[in-house]
């Protein structure tokens, strides 16, 4: 009474991942990765600019301040960083959504500093 494993193998039932071209992966990477530095580039816009502003008043931020500030200028960075590498070996639609959520999750962090930096100029 033995039991006969075997595994039967069927030719015709190839289950292969698509994976995107290079090049169409890049070009993904480029135009999304503009819009990601064009929101690091305003988080540091913003942080020289209230630096500079916080200087001309004879004070200087706080460390919740800088903290919020870089987080501002970072966040766009790491969120690519991390949205690219989970998106690198996936074909081209579910990398581009990839990239797009994180763009959403960079914009609402942005807005969200730029309305705690309101609210807290208004108090």
């Amino acid at each position: 009474m033995s039991a006969d494993k075997t595994v039967k193998t069927d030719p015709s039932d190839k289950t292969r991942t698509r994976r995107t071209p290079a090049w169409l992966s890049a070009t993904i990477a480029i135009l999304f990765g503009l819009f990601y530095a064009y929101s690091a580039w305003s988080g540091l816009e913003n942080l020289i600019g209230l630096s500079s502003i916080a200087q001309g008043l004879d004070t200087s931020l706080n460390g919740f301040g800088w903290g919020l500030l870089l987080t501002g200028v970072l966040a766009p960075i790491v969120v690519f960083a991390i949205a690219f590498w989970l998106g690198r070996r996936r074909e081209a639609g579910p990398q581009a959504l990839m990239l797009l959520a994180g763009l959403c999750l960079v914009s609402a962090l942005s807005l969200d500093i730029f309305v705690f930096g309101l609210g807290s100029l208004i108090v």
